[in-house]
């Protein structure tokens, strides 16, 4: 945004200097870009006037020019330019002047023929972005005075960046509003007297709002027998000096009041409205319309059109049409003032890819209470530009009209927010000063200020955005620098929480890499791993509005995501070595409208050598014991010693003969197992694959207490090799459950360490080998004493499993 030092100080009465306004503006919020001095050091550019123009003798485009500066006698100067003549004024540089952009006017010989300075451009003197010609004077102006002050050009221009809430400041009456409140000086709004003379407008047009919702309020006034021309020089001066081209007198004037006010206008020629009426109706799928820079647009129903009685003319709040625009021979227009709904505007501007100095503001949030006037202001002053006469009265539909947002600030909440104690008068006092209507409710609790919020605001929703606003007006820098007040607690992270971090770090630990997939999937994926119809995990959480089908339910199981990893990553590798893992909740319907329980699980697979490939390493393939061996890794590490596995048959996309469950206590913990063959092929995956599927707050259910420090024993362990023959039947955890509740005194750990069948072992037997280690902390033991300790145990293996020592 773009506002100028001179323009601003017709609506307050500014004493800070340009300098100062601009630090006071950024530390209000309304950070200033840049700062650009108007005719700085161009005071030798001066009003010269044209004495003879004639064709340059060696070249077709140039013209010698006899210039007379007021002061000595004429110089000659070469131009390139076609629309000067004797006897006009122009802007002359003398040598020695430097240009913006540092381009130094020196004497030249141009063509043979000498050039003592130059004719300038607007463009050149940095007032316009794009010139035709040389800036041609008013005939008025005395000779040899510098072109600047000579125009009353000198000025300064300040250019905002401002963040998109701060709408109600794209306009230079929303600058001045804050400048009024930095000063402390009273705001001037422009005064708006329309003369109005004819029939009255409801005689000729209507206005028939069919989405108030899309378009609250419209407003318009029907202006006859205007004469379409060339703006005044102080109206192309003032847009030119905030970026903006001069096209015709009547676009310039909505054009003037869009930055002055910030309301955009649009002004139809009334002749080219078929019905001579106006509809504000949403468009047509596929309905084609082209707008005012001739591209056929492609339209739907989500888009609103301002329409006559024949179709659209105009893309509301974006851009009009090519079939209303003002011609050069228009003679009456209909001047449009609305307020249409922020999000409907956005979405059109963006899905057309249409960006207008109209759709920047409304999709911000444009003021409701602005239409009239902005009408009123624009209407009278294409009357004074472009003649004509202003038919009586205005159509103003306004089916609901809008409230002002009513919030209370609370003195206690803004000291504790700000950290500074502000006066509950001088809160409202700043408030008011920026529009707010502020009172003390009488008989209301002390410290509380009843705000009314204009309109132009729409940015202040809650309390705390009026406490932003107190401390941007107080002044950031009145907040006092303090060390950071009140209690560190500290809390111990949950179990759930704890077990997450702990195999997280485990797994990589363990070489696996983790991967992040979507939380949400495809119904289909739970075909692909065979999940029985019947199955819980079949109930998914679908989304109501899903990107894809690909991403339409939310994930009962994480099993299906890591197996197609596992597939991309084989896929793109020449070695098929992988180990992945998963940590992220996956979503159960908990039944009637709840929300789905998220419950957290950890999948992993790993597939390919046990090792990397190496001249020293083992180039045989993992298998099922390998990811058991990670299992117990993880249960070491969350200290849970009392895990089983148990054969299991019930999960699809495990093979029946190579997987297993993992428990404690009774309590299913999760299963691991080969990936069934079938599962497999329909990933498109050519080699075992193993996989773990572990429920985390099932772990965390079962899990032991933090870990706390256990001083190490300072005396010797002393190891217990025996080997037993005991049926083919009994499993392993089946003896060392026994070897461990026998109630042997100082065993440590208990470890299987060899299975044996053939040669001497009898049919339908197995020779398991166990390793027991005794160890006490206040002493070292004696021969007798683990003698004894390792009957006991031996005893006991003879006595519930049938064991006999070899």
């Amino acid at each position: 945004m773009i506002v100028t030092y001179n323009w601003l100080k017709e609506f307050v009465d500014c004493d800070l200097a340009p300098d100062e306004l601009s630090h006071r503006l950024t530390m209000a919020g309304l950070e200033v870009d840049a700062m650009d001095v108007l005719g700085e050091g161009l005071d030798t550019v001066v009003v010269a006037r044209l004495l003879s123009v004639e064709s340059h003798p060696d070249a077709d485009r140039l013209t010698l020019c006899q210039v007379d500066a007021g002061g000595g006698d004429p110089v000659q100067v070469v131009c390139g330019a076609t629309n000067h003549k004797t006897g006009d004024l122009v802007a002359f540089a003398q040598v020695g002047t430097v240009l913006p952009g540092d381009f130094k006017i020196k004497k030249s010989k141009i063509r043979g023929q000498v050039s003592f300075g130059m004719l300038c451009s607007e463009k050149e003197l940095g007032l316009a972005e794009e010139a035709e010609g040389i800036m041609i004077l008013p005939a008025d102006l005395p000779l040899g005075k510098p072109v600047f002050d000579a125009l009353g050009l000198k000025d300064v221009r300040f250019e905002l960046g401002l963040t998109p809430n701060r709408a109600d400041c794209l306009s230079v009456v929303g600058v001045a509003r804050e400048v009024a409140a930095i000063c402390g000086k009273p705001m001037r709004l422009p005064q708006v007297s329309v003369k109005e003379e004819g029939e009255p407008i409801a005689e000729r047009t209507s206005v028939t709002i069919e989405e108030p919702g899309m378009c609250p309020r419209y407003a318009a006034r029907l202006i006859r027998d205007v004469r379409i021309g060339s703006s005044p020089a102080w109206l192309v001066r003032r847009l030119e000096s905030v970026g903006q081209r001069s096209i015709n007198n009547v676009v310039d004037v909505t054009n003037y009041v869009l930055m002055e006010l910030g309301h955009p206008l649009h002004a139809f020629d009334f002749r080219l409205l078929r019905g001579g009426r106006i509809v504000v109706r949403r468009a047509g799928d596929n309905q084609k319309f082209t707008t005012l820079d001739g591209q056929e647009r492609i339209l739907n129903s989500g888009d609103l059109t301002i329409c006559d009685a024949d179709g659209p003319v105009a893309l509301a709040g974006i851009m009009g049409g090519e079939n209303s625009e003002i011609q050069p021979d228009t003679v009456d227009i209909l001047l449009e003032s609305a307020y249409f709904n922020p999000p409907t505007i956005r979405r059109t501007s963006k899905r057309l890819g249409i960006h207008s100095e109209s759709s920047h503001r409304f999709e911000r949030g444009a003021d409701v209470d602005m239409v009239p006037i902005a009408l009123d202001r624009a209407a009278e002053l294409i009357r004074e530009t472009a003649g004509g006469a202003i038919s009586q009265g205005a159509l103003d539909v306004y089916p609901a009209p809008i409230a002002e947002k009513s919030l209370r600030i609370h003195t206690d909440k803004t000291q504790r927010l700000l950290g500074v104690r502000i006066d509950t008068l001088e809160i409202k006092r700043l408030l008011e000063t920026i529009g707010f209507s502020c009172h003390l409710e009488d008989g209301a609790p002390e410290g509380i200020v009843h705000v009314n919020v204009p309109n132009c605001r729409p940015d202040i929703e809650r309390e705390v955005d009026l406490i932003e606003e107190v401390a941007r007006l107080n002044g950031y820098d009145q907040i006092p620098t303090t060390m950071p007040a009140g209690r560190v607690v500290c809390h111990p992270d949950s179990p759930l929480r704890r077990i997450e971090q702990a195999l997280r770090n485990a797994m990589v630990a363990c070489g696996f890499s983790e991967v992040i997939n979507y939380s949400f999937n495809a119904p289909a994926a739970l075909d692909r791993i065979a999940l029985p119809e019947q199955d819980e995990r079949r109930s998914q959480v679908r989304l109501l509005n899903p990107l894809t089908e690909e991403q339409s339910v939310m994930r009962t199981t994480l099993v299906p995501s890591v197996l197609q990893n596992v597939a991309q990553n084989l896929a793109r590798r020449s070695a098929g070595d992988l180990r992945l893992f998963e940590l992220r909740p996956v979503f159960l319907p908990d039944g009637g409208d709840d929300l789905p329980r998220e419950v957290p699980h950890l999948v992993f697979a790993l597939s390919g050598r046990r090792s990397p490939l190496g001249w020293a390493q083992s180039s045989e393939p993992v298998d099922f014991f390998d990811l058991k061996g990670v299992v117990e890794e993880l249960m070491e590490q969350l200290r849970l010693d009392s895990v089983e596995y148990s054969p299991d048959q019930g999960e699809s996309f495990l093979h029946p003969g190579k997987s297993c469950a993992l428990t404690c206590n009774q309590v299913v913990l999760g299963l691991l197992g080969e990936v069934h063959p079938q599962v497999l092929k329909e990933f498109e995956i050519e080699q075992p694959v193993y996989i773990c599927d572990l429920d985390l707050s099932a772990i965390a259910d079962v899990a032991g207490n933090p870990v706390v420090f256990k001083e190490l024993s300072r005396f010797p362990g002393v190891d217990r090799d025996s080997a037993l023959l005991v049926d083919e039947e009994i499993e392993a955890r089946r003896i060392l459950d026994a070897a461990l509740n026998a109630r042997a005194r100082d065993v440590e750990d208990v470890v299987l360490f060899d299975v044996y069948r053939g040669k001497g072992i009898p049919q339908g037997k197995k020779s398991i080998a166990i390793r027991v280690r005794y160890r006490r902390a206040d002493k070292t033991l004696t021969d007798e004493e683990v003698a004894k300790s390792h009957s006991r145990i031996i005893k006991a293996l003879e006595n519930e499993l049938g064991a006999e020592i070899r």
